[in-house]
């Protein structure tokens, strides 16, 4: 899909996040690894949109350098018209990993603090960021403040690692895969806890998953990507409700749209 039909889903309005032409390449001279090329598109601010792809087509790796974590080898990444260096010392968006990481000694609350141990400065001079114990509230947890995370289910820690990602008030938050070590009831619960959230906060969320099912449940778009070295396949409007409750998960509607999506994914 070329640029011009890319950025027609984002709207008229300035994008929060624009990639221009991304190539990434790993090592040099014959070891040189191609992990994505020609990467163009646009996400709307206040958008969700959902990346996938067959495994290792590079869906990590474009997150990574929208998080300013990989620098592209060629290209420009621009998030609310800034450099993603500039967006991330704002404190303009915040990440989720698969795994919840968190310190294991420091209770549930300590944890959803870090932030404002590592990063005080620009938390500060942001002037948006929430209590601790109001951000778990946001994910169900405020009565386990206290608890350390051994004492947690998985679904419950990554309750938790959402809660500190949310605490500075991100304008974007960027989640690689962060259910996909849950179990499916786990995972669904928390796609509409997830959703919810997104709702109430204005936030663009840039996720990425394996699963269609749960691509074409949480997103407005969703854009798919080639095998390596990964190219933009296609870029797929969900037709669904914008209210989605867990009911949904068994509408046939879900699994028309993953059979688009699994057609694009076919074809790259």
């Amino acid at each position: 899909m070329n640029a011009t039909h890319a950025e027609a889903g984002a709207g008229n309005s300035a994008p929060a996040i624009s990639l221009r032409n991304i190539k990434v390449t790993f090592g040099g001279g014959a070891k040189a690894v191609e992990a994505i090329d020609r990467i163009d598109f646009d996400v709307a601010d206040g958008e969700f949109i959902t990346l996938i792809g067959h495994s290792g087509c590079g869906k990590s790796t474009l997150l990574r350098v929208i998080a300013d974590i990989i620098q592209p080898t060629r290209g420009s990444v621009r998030v609310f018209g800034q450099s993603p260096d500039v967006a991330r010392r704002k404190r303009a968006f915040s990440m989720v990993f698969q795994q919840s990481v968190l310190m294991p000694w420091a209770t549930v609350l300590e944890n959803v603090r870090l932030p404002f141990k590592v990063g005080p400065k620009a938390i500060r001079a942001s002037g948006t960021s929430m209590d601790a114990l109001d951000a778990l509230r946001l994910v169900d947890l405020d009565g386990f403040a206290d608890a350390k995370p051994t004492a947690l289910s998985g679904g419950m820690r990554q309750r938790v690692a959402i809660a500190r990602a949310l605490v500075t008030r991100p304008r974007i938050l960027l989640m690689d895969e962060p259910f996909g070590a849950l179990d499916e009831l786990v995972r669904d619960a928390l796609n509409v806890e997830l959703l919810k959230i997104w709702r109430q906060s204005d936030m663009t969320v840039v996720f990425v998953t394996h699963s269609l099912q749960e691509a074409v449940f949480l997103s407005q778009r969703v854009v798919v990507l080639s095998r390596r070295p990964s190219q933009v396949e296609g870029i797929l409007e969900i037709d669904l409700p914008t209210k989605r409750t867990l009911g949904l998960k068994d509408d046939s509607r879900i699994g028309t749209e993953a059979a688009r999506l699994r057609a694009l994914l076919d074809a790259g």
